[in-house]
């Protein structure tokens, strides 16, 4: 009598008979195993395929590989220094020598945009490190636990979402001051509601799943169950939304520098030269131009290759 109640039984799902929690506990977790040692890789196949059949995903891969590439190899690929000034050469158009011209200082403009690249990336990657490593953080803990630490994450979070992305980063930067390392924590604290409520929207869909109950029954503590098994099952969205974000990030990070908050002078950067340009738009086209096409190009380039990744990782979308 004291057994059968010890062992409390519960129905299999594909069985009418019963068995204990223990045995049941065993299954499942067998089960999970089985499919977490099958899964991943079949997956990435499956992702991998679809991706290949999007051609306008593949072409902003390629055009992504190059922008990286090129900010890489910076200082190989630029013809000029950036900073050297010669006022013989003083807006001088598009010519062999100066393939997109000069500023108004005698600066090669394609050398600027070059090295610019990195400084644009940078703010872009570092605010996604930061977005992405509290956003999940925070998304984890809301979605996980629940209660009243749910609760405060998601006033916090609705408080930041009641300025526009720009205008908050725009008064961080303002407490903490111009500059290129300021703007990448401003963009990064920008963008971290959005990793935030989508972790936590990802892991009440998940949380309550069978093979997280049967990790529960086994013993595991709820580090184990977050680390193992809830976070690789949420890092694709993630990565999705880290691709997307990249093309805001550059955005609101050239936006900064444009109204002198971010990248100072002298330094190269995307946005600080369009801001230099403004008073030369009508001699001068070429000194807006090809910054502006570079972060057109960019932002463009990520958003069709963020498109093709969540068509790609989305099981939906593979269906239809």
């Amino acid at each position: 009598m004291a057994c059968s109640t010890l062992e409390s039984r519960i129905p299999s799902p594909g069985q009418g008979d019963r068995v204990t929690v223990v045995e049941q506990a065993n299954t499942l977790a067998l089960r999970t195993q089985q499919t977490r040692s099958m899964r991943p890789e079949g997956e990435f196949r499956k992702a991998i395929r679809q991706l290949s059949k999007n051609r306008s995903s593949l072409a902003g891969g390629v055009v992504i590989l190059l922008i990286i590439s090129a900010a890489l190899l910076a200082p190989l690929l630029a013809p000029e220094d950036p900073l050297d000034q010669d006022y013989a050469r003083y807006l001088t158009a598009p010519t062999s020598a100066n393939i997109f011209g000069t500023d108004q200082f005698g600066r090669d403009i394609l050398s600027r945009v070059i090295i610019g690249s990195r400084q644009s990336l940078a703010v872009a990657a570092i605010a996604i490190l930061i977005a992405g490593s509290f956003g999940t953080l925070f998304g984890l803990i809301s979605g996980f636990y629940g209660g009243w630490s749910d609760m405060i994450i998601q006033r916090l979070i609705d408080i930041q979402l009641a300025f526009p992305g720009i205008l908050f980063a725009l008064a961080v930067v303002a407490v903490l001051g111009p500059g290129l390392r300021n703007a990448m924590i401003a963009v990064g604290i920008s963008l971290i509601p959005s990793y935030a409520r989508m972790v936590r929207g990802s892991v009440m869909s998940i949380r309550e799943d069978v093979y997280i109950e049967a990790a529960r029954v086994m013993g595991a503590d709820d580090r184990r169950i977050v680390l193992r098994h809830i976070l690789p099952n949420i890092l694709g969205p993630i990565i999705v939304l880290s691709t997307i974000s990249i093309a805001w990030a550059i955005l609101i990070g050239s936006s900064l520098s444009f109204l002198g908050l971010g990248a100072q002078l002298p330094n190269p950067e995307w946005g600080l030269d369009l801001a230099m340009s403004r008073d030369y738009l009508r001699e001068a086209w070429w000194m807006s131009t090809f910054p502006g096409l570079a972060i057109m190009i960019t932002v463009v380039s990520v958003n069709l290759l963020g498109e093709g990744l969540r068509d790609a990782l989305d099981p939906r979308t593979r269906a239809r």
